[in-house]
């Protein structure tokens, strides 16, 4: 331990006088921050500050540094705690106190780093009387780092303390050299009971080791390393935060543990979370997730309507932070990974969220209820734009708007509502009619550039320009599509044949064009549903043709959707029956035979893997089945013995 060496004498009145009025300003802050009191807060921010500026106006000396560097921290503390965050970079204010010291011994350290000039501090100006000062600098400093994500350089820092503290001490290895260790291990200097500090060295230090375990635990999230990122995340609970931030950390130890296959363990801790803190809104968002995962839909939905109602009360308002400690976690934990984790939705969102889960589970009565809020939610927003062709919340999972229209119109015809949904449909039909070139061309597979030059950026927008194209095709061709099971549902067959018609004449505008290999699986989402448009729109004008007895224009619209898709089952169903019906029965049973003979068709696969189409397909699937028909069969089975006896 060193001692002081030299300095001039300062003035005692001037050193009483600054000592008394640090003083005063912490019992002012004492006695206000259980209030809260913001405009009391930055008051004395600017106090400290002035009394800092002050003290600077004389030559720096050992003997007015401990009270000088205690002013520098309070201040500090006092910038930190009235920020949104803390401020990320080198601490200026922490730099210029270091730079003080080394001036009162008579030495300098400009054009230095913070980690060398911390390093020069210590190894030359580590006297007893500025021991805590320092080590209250440091934490501040080790805040500061935390915040902009330089955690090498709190090791560095505190490895260097421990060393002046006790040589030799730093030495070891292993895990005594992780952060978190060494946060624990610091022992920070006694502080005498003339010092006046608004935030005592201990409580900054508790601040610091949960921050950090959260912090670290964040990051091993991210990465996927989970047990790792459970203990860590476990750790921070355990520490010294707020109830606000206590609840986060319980959040995200349900994420982690319903990533790690543990949904009942995530859902203990997401409980916690808002036993802890009730607005905690993440938390039910995650909550509704497990279930989800769970397949618990009626605690899912249940949960979502929870949800929507507390956002519809208070939409964004964040809690409060408590105002007792000025640097406190929140200020110190910022990652992607934790606004991701904690995002607050949109009530509207929670509101599509619920019609969109209720439509999925075939709760068609609620989807229609819940889609129709959301559409008048959306109007309310979309008399303030020009198009209703922008996504909802570049941030969140929902679709395109128009697909939530045509989601709405799947509900209300699943629903008997056909009408409605004819009309909700014409609303996407009249928005995208300028929006299609006459002739849209396309390459099998859309490939954009690793290393995009200023020609292929240019490429890349008509890419893009040319994918929105498809898009608002792919819209407005299943908006004719709804329409044309709608009118066959109310029994209008010739309106049904004009919409699939005019369906298909849309998609006339789309051509693919490259080498004709490109597997089925690398083309693109937007020509997949493209392809399944057209052939639920033959199929569908097939079967009205079918209806009406006009059997040959039935007869082409199936054998054009078997080659749109071979092998699916409605389809050669159909086109079996309308083959009996033309009196052709020897290719009928031919047909018949080969069907039963082939393996699921590709899409069937698909569907029994997962959804592959959009939502809003669901119902037009429903209903491009075969119903079963007995007679027919019996009719080909009686066809295919009498064939088999008779030699001709």
């Amino acid at each position: 331990m060193k001692r002081r060496r030299c300095g001039a004498s300062p003035e005692p009145g001037c050193l009483r006088a600054w000592a008394a009025e640090c003083e005063a300003l912490v019992g002012r802050w004492r006695a206000a921050r259980c209030s809260g009191r913001a405009a009391v807060t930055r008051q004395l921010r600017g106090a400290f500050a002035e009394l800092l500026l002050r003290m600077r106006g004389l030559p720096a000396a050992l003997l007015t540094l401990p009270l000088e560097l205690t002013v520098l921290y309070n201040s500090l503390l006092f910038a930190m705690g009235t920020s949104d965050c803390a401020i990320r970079g080198e601490a200026e204010g922490i730099r210029q106190g270091l730079l003080r010291v080394l001036e009162a011994c008579g030495t300098s350290g400009q054009g230095l780093s913070m980690e060398e000039l911390w390093q020069k501090v210590l190894q030359e100006a580590f006297f007893e009387e500025l021991q805590a000062p320092l080590h209250r600098l440091g934490a501040l400093q080790a805040a500061w780092w935390l915040a902009a994500g330089h955690l090498q350089s709190i090791i560095n820092l505190f490895r260097l303390l421990s060393s002046a503290e006790e040589p030799g001490r730093a030495s070891c290895s292993g895990e005594e050299n992780k952060l978190l260790t060494l946060l624990k291990a610091w022992r920070a200097p006694a502080e005498e009971a003339s010092v006046s500090l608004v935030q005592s060295t201990e409580d900054l230090k508790g601040t610091l080791c949960t921050a950090a375990a959260y912090l670290q635990g964040l990051q091993e999230l991210e990465a996927g390393n989970l047990p790792t990122a459970l203990h860590l995340l476990q750790e921070a609970a355990g520490g010294f935060c707020s109830k606000r931030v206590l609840a986060q950390i319980y959040t995200c130890l349900g994420c982690c543990t319903q990533r790690m296959g543990k949904p009942q363990t995530a859902l203990q801790h997401l409980k916690r979370a808002l036993q802890v803190d009730f607005q905690c809104l993440p938390a039910l968002s995650h909550t509704a997730a497990v279930y989800q995962e769970l397949g618990e839909t009626d605690a899912e939905l249940q949960v979502l309507s929870l949800l929507y109602e507390a956002l519809e009360k208070n939409p964004t308002s964040a809690v409060p932070s408590s105002p007792y400690f000025l640097v406190r976690t929140e200020l110190l934990v910022h990652t992607p990974m934790l606004a991701s984790l904690l995002r607050h939705h949109h009530p509207s969102e929670v509101k599509y969220l619920l019609a969109q889960r209720c439509l999925q589970d075939g709760r068609v009565a609620d989807a229609v209820e819940h889609y129709l809020d959301f559409l008048a939610l959306l109007q309310e927003g979309l008399q303030q734009q020009a198009s209703i062709f922008v996504p909802l919340d570049s941030g969140s999972a929902l679709p395109r708007i128009p697909e939530v229209f045509l989601e709405a119109a799947s509900a209300l015809e699943q629903d008997g509502r056909h009408q409605d949904s004819i009309t909700v449909c014409e609303e996407v039909i009249s928005k995208t009619t300028n929006l299609i070139p006459q002739m849209l061309l396309v390459k099998e597979k859309l490939e954009q550039p690793e290393c995009p030059s200023s020609e292929t950026r240019l490429a890349g927008g008509l890419l893009s320009q040319k994918r929105e194209s498809l898009c608002c095709l792919m819209w407005r061709a299943a908006a004719y599509l709804h329409q044309g099971w709608a009118w066959a549902k109310l029994g209008k067959g010739k309106e049904a044949i004009t919409q699939f018609s005019r369906c298909l004449s849309e998609l006339l505008r789309f051509q693919l064009y490259g080498p004709g290999v490109e597997p089925a699986e690398n083309l693109l989402p937007e020509v997949k549903v493209l392809h399944k448009i057209r052939f639920l729109s033959l199929l569908g004008r097939g079967m009205q043709f079918l209806e009406q007895e006009k059997h040959k224009e039935a007869l082409l619209d199936f054998q054009h959707g078997l080659q749109i898709s071979p092998g699916d089952p409605a389809a050669a169903s159909f086109l079996v029956q309308v083959l009996w019906k033309l009196n052709r029965k020897q290719e009928a049973a031919a047909h018949w035979q080969k069907y039963l003979e082939s393996p699921a068709g590709e899409d069937e696969q698909q569907e029994r893997q997962g959804r592959p189409f959009p939502l809003y397909l669901d119902s037009c699937l429903k209903q491009a089945t075969f119903p079963q028909s007995e007679s027919l069969a019996r009719s080909i089975q009686d066809y295919l013995r009498t064939t088999r006896q008779d030699p001709s």
